[in-house]
């Protein structure tokens, strides 16, 4: 425990922000419902937040550079709560779009605040531990949050006041902190060519867990609402695909370092997509729920488990850069996902949800399988240990994965595609070619 109490007012800080975050992105699409915007907006505004997140991560950081932590989290939630309670007053689609664009940004922004602080108060030998609690707290925190939505149907504003309350509460422990403010966060480094080279397997499952995942957290609460017409049903549904998720991640982490991960990630790929078209014929509220938890502990383990598969393919200098790639290409992939669901559900049905997710899934999983073994192919001795890992993050949790705080022995080579690679410490073979 002592070593958490450096860290222990971040950590809280992410609790509340997080329950706060959970009751939104499920809140949002039901109340955009209940004024009326078409499915095709709805998506479009799903669409707007993973635009803003990606946003976020690239221009965030110069600015907590200029302003520090403390007074750049502190203006991120004003601007939150702001944009958060002018959609209690208004009705209109386009504007919805907008905000939704901008409490993208400031989210990716709040979370490299807390996850660039963390990694600079936790000795280096404690950052995988500290990750895995911030891990487990970010998806304890969003399941509790749909507990909260459950409490709101007595009033329709009272979700802006819950949250509203949430995200204020987050703001004290950062600001009365007696810990030391880090020092600037450096900016974000994405190459996605790079993570193609490094591995076709790695980046078709961060774009496909993307457009699986993002649709649903765009419109799987209007799915559950126009099966069952229950609102007090939504949270519950969306609290057991996050249960799912967190509740497998370590099974199936273990499993994919036993195994191949190219061939978990072919197997996860196949299970999200049978689970996605078993939703598609459930009927009863039970078998919604446990259709909800299943998808949700198969498709919410594709991105944990396509960062590991990244990580088996790059050099621990380049890891932050890799990771980077893998995270804002999942949500690359859902900013596109719930626009093209959005129009497909208005034309075709609620039922083209995860008929689309389904399909999304097989498709990246015969990708997967289709992949020979390249020149910088894995062997199962050499695989990396699994991490447990969520998309909901920003690209300064990285700097606190274990996977890239080790030093080794580099030297300048040239890679065949090319481009300047320092990585020599070679796994089975030369780091030139794409991997499986």
């Amino acid at each position: 425990m002592n070593s958490l109490r450096p860290v222990s007012s971040l950590l809280i800080t992410t609790a509340f922000l997080l329950v706060g975050h959970g009751l939104h992105m499920t809140f949002l699409p039901l109340r955009a419902s209940e004024l009326g915007l078409s499915q095709t907006l709805i998506g479009l505004s799903g669409s707007a937040y993973f635009a803003g997140f990606l946003t976020g991560a690239l221009m965030i950081p110069p600015v907590i550079a200029r302003v520090g932590h403390i007074r750049s989290f502190t203006a991120l939630m004003a601007i939150f709560l702001c944009s958060f309670l002018i959609l209690s007053l208004v009705s209109g689609g386009l504007f919805w779009v907008l905000v939704r664009f901008v409490l993208g940004a400031v989210m990716c922004g709040a979370y490299t605040v807390i996850e660039s602080w963390l990694a600079d108060q936790t000795e280096a030998n404690r950052h995988g531990r500290v990750l895995s609690i911030y891990t487990a707290i970010v998806l304890i925190s969003m399941a509790f949050g749909q507990y909260l939505l459950g409490l709101t149907d007595a009033n329709p504003l009272y979700p802006f006041i819950f949250v509203s309350f949430l995200v204020g509460l987050a703001i004290v422990p950062v600001s009365l902190t007696r810990s030391l403010a880090p020092a600037p966060v450096p900016a974000t480094r994405i190459n996605f060519l790079k993570l193609y080279r490094r591995s076709h397997t790695a980046f078709a499952g961060a774009l496909g867990s993307g457009v699986v995942m993002g649709g649903f957290w765009g419109l799987g609460a209007i799915y559950a609402l126009g099966q069952t017409e229950e609102a007090g049903f939504v949270p519950a549904f969306i609290a057991a695909n996050i249960l799912g998720g967190a509740l497998a991640q370590y099974p199936i982490g273990m499993a994919s370092d036993r195994i191949d991960r190219r061939y978990v990630l072919a197997a996860l790929c196949a299970a999200s997509g049978i689970s996605a078209f078993g939703l598609m014929l459930a009927e009863s509220e039970e078998s919604l729920l446990l259709g909800a938890f299943c998808f949700g502990a198969f498709a919410n383990s594709l991105y944990a488990v396509s960062l590991a598969k990244a990580a088996d393919n790059s050099g621990r200098e380049e890891f932050v850069t890799i990771g980077s790639s893998v995270l804002l290409l999942n949500a690359l992939g859902s900013a596109s996902s719930s626009l093209v669901i959005g129009w497909a559900m208005r034309s075709l049905g609620d039922g083209a949800l995860f008929a689309f997710l389904g399909l999304a899934s097989f498709v990246t999983g015969v990708f997967i399988v289709l992949q020979p073994p390249g020149r910088t192919a894995v062997s199962i001795e050499e695989q990396g240990a699994f991490i447990a890992a969520t998309s909901a993050m920003a690209p300064a949790a990285f700097d606190q994965d274990p996977r890239s705080d080790e030093e080794v022995e580099y030297e300048p080579t040239l890679a065949d595609d090319g481009e300047t690679d320092t990585y020599t410490e070679f796994r089975s073979s030369a780091l030139g070619e794409a991997a499986a």
